[in-house]
């Protein structure tokens, strides 16, 4: 009795305590977190911008860690230090996780979605020597690929990527078959636009800031965003290996508060500039000022004359609806996956969802910063080409497109 009513009162003073003393107490009991200094690896791009301020803003000190974001070179070191132990986690192509988790585009190991890191903001360019040709958007660049046949070259970034799947949906919905009608080469994305510049491509899939650098330096132009292919896509997220969350769960539920918090900040418009400025150091993404803000304040330019104030810019939190790891999404990377033949056979998508978003983790960290959760763990969207995805047939979704492996 008297144990009850101590406890009640102890909590009745809590209340009285503000949120981020609660929370520092929190961390300070048996839920701190396990392993307290965090290596997480990114790519040079706009969107690591929450992982970088988590950091630098000391959102990660709040919930008892210390975040040293480290900068890799591609998509393919970034897996192989996850699956290795380098890295405890990073900012991920979401389709790479997927990819580990099923043994393709690497090795195959039990991976985690912890949080996705934004939507939006990653765009199509093509060559300006395309341009001349008179192909500048989908329509027709089909047209000229099939009036003046040769060996065209589009580069992604990673085989299982998010910028792989963009790139062959939307050259698709124009009927342009991604592996028969041209060719297609792995790129890391800060590598892009110097090749593009020498001619070994004519038009690359990859996220800000280089689709936007390569109009400045005037070696192409936008074709499409990525939002025009699908508004409010998945895009990065926070990942890590199953093992790391069995052995730190504390830890892994501290991260995706952090990065929570990061988010909020980024996507307040004012703190935008300043994001911009601290991203485009050296020891981040690497490129000029101008490149990064435009398009994190939704000023397009598309470099042929279109001018823009795009609603559907990159987001990180949004209100809290980015955040959150839809099973759907996560399914609709395996569908895409099994439509270009990466994988041979249907795996159970739903299974392999549940297995790899860490919903719970989440949801935990979602309360911790007062985050919303959506009403359910499936969304529905439509695609550039019509096509409506709700992750309910998924089978039926991969196999129902007219250009498919």
């Amino acid at each position: 009795m008297k144990k009850t009513v101590g406890m009640s009162a102890a909590a009745a003073l809590m209340t009285l305590v503000s949120p981020g003393v609660r929370q520092g107490a929190w961390a300070a009991g048996s839920d701190a977190p396990e392993k307290p200094n965090l290596n997480i690896g990114f790519i040079p791009l706009t969107d690591c911008a929450s992982v970088v301020m988590a950091s630098v803003k000391g959102f990660d000190k709040k919930y008892g860690l210390t975040i040293t974001p480290s900068k890799e070179a591609s998509w393919a070191a970034v897996r192989d230090k996850l699956v290795n132990g380098e890295l405890d986690a990073a900012h991920v192509l979401y389709g790479l996780i997927y990819g580990v988790q099923l043994g393709i585009g690497g090795p195959k190991k039990d991976m985690a979605v912890l949080a996705t890191i934004n939507n939006n903001g990653q765009a199509i360019t093509l060559s300006n020597q395309l341009k001349d040709k008179g192909a500048v958007d989908g329509a027709s660049l089909a047209k000229l690929v099939k009036a003046e046949p040769r060996e065209y070259t589009f580069a992604q970034t990673f085989p299982t990527g998010t910028h792989a799947m963009w790139l062959y949906y939307w050259l698709a919905a124009y009927g342009i078959d991604p592996f028969r009608d041209v060719k297609n080469i792995v790129v890391p994305p800060p590598q892009m636009v110097a090749n593009m510049r020498v001619g070994n491509m004519d038009g690359f899939c990859v996220g800000e800031p280089w689709g936007a650098r390569a109009i400045r330096d005037n070696i192409g132009f936008t074709a499409v965003t990525t939002q025009e292919i699908w508004k409010d896509h998945p895009e990065k997220v926070l990942g890590t290996t199953a093992d790391f969350v069995a052995q730190y769960p504390n830890t892994a539920r501290a991260m995706v508060a952090a990065v929570l918090d990061a988010s909020k900040y980024i996507d307040d418009m004012k703190n935008r500039s300043e994001v911009a400025k601290v991203i485009s150091a050296k020891s981040y993404v690497n490129t000029d000022f101008d490149s990064i803000e435009d398009r994190m304040l939704g000023q397009y330019n598309n470099g042929i004359g279109k001018k823009w104030a795009d609603p559907n810019y990159m987001k990180f939190y949004n209100g809290g609806q980015v955040g959150f790891p839809y099973l759907s999404d996560g399914m609709w990377f395996l569908t895409q996956h099994k439509r270009w033949g990466l994988l041979k056979d249907h795996p159970d998508y739903l299974a392999v969802a549940k297995k790899v978003n860490r919903i719970d983790i989440y949801k935990q960290a979602a309360a911790m910063t007062k985050t919303p959760l959506p009403k359910s763990d499936m969304r529905t969207s439509k695609l550039i080409d019509g096509v409506v995805w709700d992750g309910k047939n998924p089978k039926a979704y991969a196999d129902g497109f007219k250009i498919k492996a």
